[in-house]
C-alpha cells in the first residue's frame, strides 16, 4: 500500500525545515520531509567557530565542483552544498543579510509579481528574532535568533569601521534596517553561542507534532507524474515522489502538492532527471522529456570574492589562537559554556558600498577578519595579521546546471562563467582600489603593516584582472537556477508553482529571479516562510508601510 501525505517536502535545508515548520501549525495536515544527510549533532556543525570544517566534510555537505570556469584561468571551484538538516544554513558562515531594498523591487520588475520590499518585509520580520528589539524593519520573537557575536571586543573591528567613515562612507548601525549601505557591525543568526539554523529554529520545535514525519539518508529519485485534465487541455502533475534508503526504492503520494526544497543544485537537478527541464539536455542524458522547460538551471548567479590580507603590528589576532593548544582552550570553553572565541563565526564588522556614482544601490560587500587564515582555518602566514573579503555582489555574467545522466548521484555539470562580463570585472577592479583606499585611512595605521596580498605592486587593471583571476573564490552563494516570473525562462511562477505542471512548487534560493546583495540565508527563509503563506492558501501579511529606503539611498552619494 502506497503511503500518502498531504505535502512532500524535498530537502530539509534552509527553505525546507520552514515549510515543515510552517505547513505542520495546522494538525490536520500532513507532512513528509526528505533529507539525504543525516541529524546535525555534530559539534563541528553547533560551534559557530568551527565554520570551515562542515563545508569540507563529504558526511556534511555535498562536495560539488565546477567544470573549468573559463575566466578564471580554467580553474575549477568548491561549490559545497549541505547535506545535513538544516542545509546549509547547518554549514554556511552565519551571517544574516537581507539584501537591498532594490534588490526585491528588481525582482518585481523582472516578473515575480508582488515580490517587491513592500511585500517581503513583512516576511523578513516574521522570521526575526532581533537582540535588539523590534521597529518598522525589525522584530522579536520569530523562530531565527539574530545577533552582533561576541560585539566586537576585538579592537580592529571597530578600527575596520573608523576607517570607512574616514574615507567618506556611512555609519550603519542595522544594514538590514532603514539602510544597508555603509560600515557596521556585521549580524549572525546565533544563539546563546549555538549555530541557529534552520534546524534548530524551525525544525526541531516541529519534530513533536505527530503530523509531521522526517525521513533522512533518503536519496529523491524522481518526482512521480502523471495525466490530469487541467480545464480543457492535459497537463502533467505531480503525483508523488520515488526515494531510496539503501537498496530499498519507495513511492510515496502528495495528496496536495509536492514541494522542492533541494537548493539551487539539487531542485534543478532533480527537474531535470524527473523529465523536466531543457528538452536538448534531457535528451543527451537519456532522460525522456516530459515536459519541455528552458529555464530549468539556466541563469546560475553566485558571488565570488577574494581577501586582502595584511600584517599586524599588534599581537591581537586569531593568528596567536590557532595552534592547538588554544584551539583546544577555545573548544573547551564553547562545549563548557557556549561562549569565547567559539562562540562567533568571527565576522563581526562589514560594509556594502557601491563601486561608482550613479547607481542606486550598493554593490559590493566586504567582512572583515581579525585573522590572516585560508578558508579551511590554518594560517596564512606566521605571525599576526588579518583580512577584508571582497567581492561584487550584482553580477551580469550567467552560468547553468546540467544534469549528465539521470542517475541522482551523478554530480551535474556546473558552470558560472565568472567574470564572463567586462561589468563584473570593473566592478572587482573597484574591489581592489576602494578596499586599498580604506585600509590606508588613519584609523588602521597603528595595526596595519606590508598589505601582503594583492600586494602593492598590483596596481593596474591588467594586474589586478591577473590578481583576480587566479584568486577569487567562490562566496557559496549559488542562486537563480529555477527562477520566478513570467517569461519564457521562467520555472516557476509569483506563486511559486512550476509552470506547465500541476501540484509542484519550488521554494529555496533557486527561484531567486536575481541575487540578492548579500548573503543568500535570509532571503531564503523569507521567501519560505512567504510561500508557505501561498501554499496554505491563508491571507499574505499586509505589505510594509514602512519607508523602504530607496528614495534615501539613492541620494545618500558616496563621498
Amino acid at each position: 500500500m502506497t503511503e500518502s501525505f498531504d505535502y512532500i517536502i524535498v530537502g530539509a535545508g534552509s527553505a525546507g525545515c520552514v515549510l515543515a515548520n510552517r505547513l505542520t501549525e495546522n494538525p490536520d495536515v500532513s507532512v513528509l520531509l526528505l533529507e539525504f544527510g543525516g541529524q546535525d549533532n555534530s559539534i563541528f556543525l553547533q560551534m559557530p567557530t568551527a565554520l570551515s570544517i562542515p563545508m569540507s566534510t563529504e558526511k556534511f555537505a555535498w562536495q560539488f565542483h565546477t567544470e573549468p570556469e573559463p575566466y578564471l584561468n580554467n580553474r575549477s571551484l568548491h561549490c559545497p552544498r549541505g547535506k545535513v538538516l538544516g542545509g546549509s544554513s547547518s554549514i554556511n558562515g552565519m551571517v544574516y543579510a537581507r539584501g537591498h531594498a532594490m534588490d526585491y523591487e528588481q525582482w518585481q520588475d523582472s516578473g515575480a509579481t508582488d515580490w517587491g520590499y513592500a511585500n517581503c518585509l513583512p516576511y523578513f520580520k516574521k522570521a526575526d528574532d532581533w537582540k535588539w528589539g523590534s521597529d518598522d524593519y525589525r522584530a522579536e520573537g520569530g523562530p531565527l535568533a539574530v545577533n552582533q557575536g561576541n560585539e566586537m571586543k576585538n579592537p580592529l573591528y571597530r578600527a575596520f569601521i573608523d576607517a570607512g567613515v574616514q574615507a567618506g562612507y556611512l555609519f550603519t548601525e542595522d544594514y538590514n534596517g532603514h539602510r544597508q549601505e555603509g560600515f557596521g557591525p556585521m549580524q549572525m543568526t546565533v544563539k546563546n553561542g549555538v549555530r541557529w539554523s534552520t534546524a534548530n529554529a524551525y525544525l526541531k520545535p516541529a519534530m513533536q507534532r505527530q503530523n509531521l514525519k522526517i525521513v533522512t539518508h533518503a536519496l529523491t529519485r524522481r518526482i512521480v507524474m502523471d495525466n490530469k485534465t487541467a480545464s480543457h487541455r492535459a497537463k502533467k502533475t505531480a503525483w508523488g515522489i520515488e526515494y531510496q534508503i539503501g537498496e530499498r526504492i519507495h513511492t510515496v503520494e502528495a495528496k496536495k502538492e509536492v514541494i522542492l526544497s533541494a537548493g539551487s543544485v539539487g531542485s534543478p537537478q532533480l527537474l531535470q532527471i524527473s523529465g523536466i527541464g531543457p528538452g536538448a539536455v534531457l535528451k543527451a542524458a537519456g532522460v525522456e522529456v516530459i515536459h519541455d522547460l528552458p529555464g530549468v538551471g539556466e541563469n546560475l548567479q553566485d558571488h565570488i570574492e577574494f581577501y586582502f590580507q595584511f600584517r599586524c603590528k599588534q599581537n591581537i589576532t586569531l593568528n596567536g589562537k590557532l595552534d592547538l593548544w588554544n584551539k583546544f582552550l577555545i573548544g573547551a570553553r564553547w562545549y563548557l559554556f557556549k561562549s569565547g572565541l567559539g562562540a562567533t563565526n568571527h565576522f563581526e564588522s562589514c560594509a556594502f558600498i557601491r563601486s561608482k556614482s550613479g547607481i542606486k544601490a550598493p554593490d559590493i560587500q566586504c567582512h572583515f577578519l581579525p585573522a590572516a587564515m585560508r578558508y579551511d582555518g590554518n594560517a596564512a602566514f606566521d605571525g599576526h595579521g588579518f583580512q577584508v573579503h571582497v567581492g561584487h555582489n550584482k553580477p551580469e555574467s550567467r552560468g547553468r546546471i546540467r544534469i549528465k545522466s539521470a542517475q541522482p548521484l551523478d554530480k551535474p555539470s556546473i558552470l558560472f562563467n565568472y567574470l564572463q562580463q567586462e561589468s563584473d570585472r570593473e566592478g572587482f577592479r573597484q574591489c581592489v582600489r576602494l578596499t586599498r583606499e580604506v585600509m590606508q585611512q588613519p584609523a588602521m595605521d597603528e595595526y596595519r603593516g606590508a598589505e601582503i596580498q594583492p600586494g602593492e605592486a598590483v596596481v593596474s587593471d591588467d594586474e589586478i584582472d591577473a590578481y583576480v583571476r587566479q584568486g577569487v573564490e567562490s562566496a557559496y552563494h549559488p542562486s537563480c537556477t529555477c527562477k520566478m516570473g513570467t517569461d519564457e525562462m521562467a520555472v516557476v511562477d509569483p506563486e511559486t508553482r512550476v509552470h506547465g505542471i500541476d501540484r509542484l512548487r519550488v521554494v529555496d534560493s533557486s527561484i531567486f529571479p536575481l541575487i540578492t546583495n548579500g548573503n543568500l540565508n535570509a532571503p531564503t527563509i523569507m521567501v519560505a516562510e512567504r510561500a508557505a503563506d501561498m501554499i496554505k492558501g491563508k491571507g499574505m501579511l499586509v505589505p510594509s508601510s514602512a519607508a523602504i529606503g530607496l528614495a534615501d539611498n539613492w541620494q545618500d552619494s558616496q563621498r
